[in-house]
């Protein structure tokens, strides 16, 4: 890396533009989530959503603040005032300042079609929108973006006047002009010219890219060899339309090609496959195999020429080390163990212990490849794992013992007779030690019911387990065969320390919420060091 020149600032807007494609939406939960594992990343800005657009973004924003943060800081986002009020009055500016976050991003209008169009101001007027707003917030704001919004279409049309949109902005005192390309349609050959026009303006830019034209990520890289010391983009390219720049695929570029300064570590880097595969667990959607970096398939080789070289030197059919962005290499025609893998979690969970011939960790290897193959998908659930691992290491105490369970729905009318309502009450029988407990409780679905009924039944025993609360879960298809399909379930615990998540499959959905509701209960448990009853403890605990 060049030393002498400053870090290239990675600026996510996964939990914002990402968020706004099609079938994605995330809970307050899953942003909360996903913010912690962009922060470990060592993202420098989390763009985390438009405070004053719907309650769920108000909500993270009040909720974020509570998050011990490492590195990353985040960033609310709205747009400069309205063209019928004043900075000091506007709802949206005022929402941005309640948001209370460090960083403020807020977009205007670059080209002259918009403005005459969509405003219906003169350009002129747009130019004192874009300078008020900004100083209004810079005067309140440790660091305020201008995101110049259809810039690249804008500066085509009137070249002038999209520069002097830029200059408003850096007159009212922004600190990173970004150039949006926000139509996705900017061509390679426009972007170096363009930003080099707009680096004459002396100021500090930034470059936001869709993915419309398939062109987001080589065209964001363009602009950091032109000049741009600040990229936006979204984890696996999620945004509307065809998405934005992915950063799974700009981050190792920039990192690993291109050897342009970043904050990121090279060990951060290594965990882009691991949160890419989060992110997409948290959006509820399936991974692509063949996405570059971190893909299954991106360093997967099968059959011939490419396995017998590969086996003799990677080099010559991997551009680089699988490892280095957290992924492996795959002899798709015989497996390879990924022993380094499952090495490098046990060491996140604090298990360095273990020498890697040990047989019980061959056989956790071998137990997590079936499970995978069955359908788990560990990523999300880290509990769950972790407890496999810990089990297999004989170090998780029989806490209990189930009996079996029953879940009945039932359509029931009010007294008034006005309204029907389905109810579903689960009982569950377990044993503790000596005791046996038979328990019944109400819930608003068959996974509420069920999570009550396991909680009430072993309370009793385990008062912590009083402040455990399953706060979502989500469910998937993960095979073929209609209602009868195999299905995933990745449930979300937490108390007042922790969340954590745990998975379950099976074709029975309530056995696959219950195989994740009691992943749950056991890794509260275990991570609260809560002595088992039942006098088979493992040492240590």
């Amino acid at each position: 890396m060049h030393e002498s020149a400053s870090p290239i600032l990675i600026y996510d807007t996964t939990l914002r533009d990402g968020a706004q494609s099609e079938d994605v939406l995330f809970s307050v939960a899953d942003k909360l989530r996903i913010t912690e594992r962009l922060d470990e990343l060592g993202i420098d800005v989390v763009e985390g959503g438009w405070p004053g657009s719907n309650p769920k973004d108000v909500e993270y924003f009040q909720q974020v603040r509570n998050l011990q943060l490492g590195h990353a800081r985040v960033s609310a986002f709205g747009s400069t005032r309205r063209a019928d009020t004043t900075a000091a009055t506007d709802p949206i500016l005022q929402s941005l300042l309640q948001a209370e976050t460090p960083v403020v991003t807020i977009f205007g209008k670059s080209w002259n079609l918009h403005v005459i169009k969509a405003l219906e101001i003169p350009l002129e007027a747009n130019l004192e929108l874009i300078f008020e707003s900004v100083r209004f917030l810079k005067e309140r704001v440790e660091t305020v973006y201008y995101d110049a919004e259809h810039f690249f279409d804008g500066f085509k049309a009137d070249p002038e006047y999209a520069l002097r949109t830029l200059q408003a902005a850096r007159d009212g005192g922004a600190d990173c002009l970004v150039l949006c390309d926000t139509n996705g349609g900017a061509s390679l050959h426009d972007i170096p010219a363009i930003v080099a026009r707009a680096a004459t303006l002396g100021a500090p830019l930034g470059i936001h890219c869709h993915n419309d034209s398939g062109l987001a990520v080589a065209n964001t890289l363009l602009a950091v060899e032109a000049g741009a010391v600040h990229v936006q983009g979204t984890i696996n390219g999620l945004g509307e339309r065809c998405g934005n720049a992915d950063l799974t695929s700009v981050i190792p570029h920039l990192a690993l090609k291109m050897h342009k300064p970043l904050r990121l570590q090279p060990e951060q880097v290594q965990s882009l496959t691991r949160v890419s595969r989060f992110v997409n667990e948290m959006a509820n959607r399936s991974s692509q195999k063949n996405q570059p970096f971190v893909g299954a398939s991106a360093f997967a080789h099968k059959g011939g020429i490419h396995v017998s070289a590969i086996l003799k030197d990677a080099r010559t059919y991997e551009h680089i080390t699988p490892e280095s962005v957290g992924n492996r290499q795959r002899v798709l025609v015989s497996e390879q163990a990924g022993r380094s893998n499952l090495f490098y979690k046990l060491k996140g969970f604090g298990i360095d212990d273990v020498e890697q011939k040990d047989p019980r960790i061959l056989q956790l290897l071998n137990d997590i490849k079936e499970l995978e193959h069955k359908g788990y998908q560990f990523d999300g659930a880290e509990a769950s794992f972790e407890l496999r691992a810990r089990r297999a290491l004989g170090q998780i105490p029989d806490y209990f013992t189930l009996h079996g369970f029953r879940v009945i729905d039932e359509r029931r009318e009010e007294e008034n007779g006005e309204k029907l309502m389905l109810v579903s009450d689960a009982s569950v029988k377990v044993s503790v030690g000596d005791h046996i407990e038979h328990t019944a409780a109400e819930g608003k679905g068959p996974v509420n019911a069920l999570d009550q009924a396991l909680r009430k039944a072993l309370t009793r025993f385990y008062a912590n387990l009083g402040d455990m609360t399953l706060s979502d879960f989500k469910v998937r298809i993960i095979s073929d065969g209609g209602t009868a399909a195999q299905v995933r379930v990745q449930i979300e615990s937490r108390d007042g320390n922790d969340r954590w998540g745990t998975v379950g499959t099976s074709e029975n959905i309530i056995a696959a919420a219950y195989q994740a509701l009691v992943d749950a209960v056991v890794y509260k448990l275990y991570k609260d060091r809560t002595p088992a009853l039942n006098g088979k403890s493992p040492g240590g605990v």
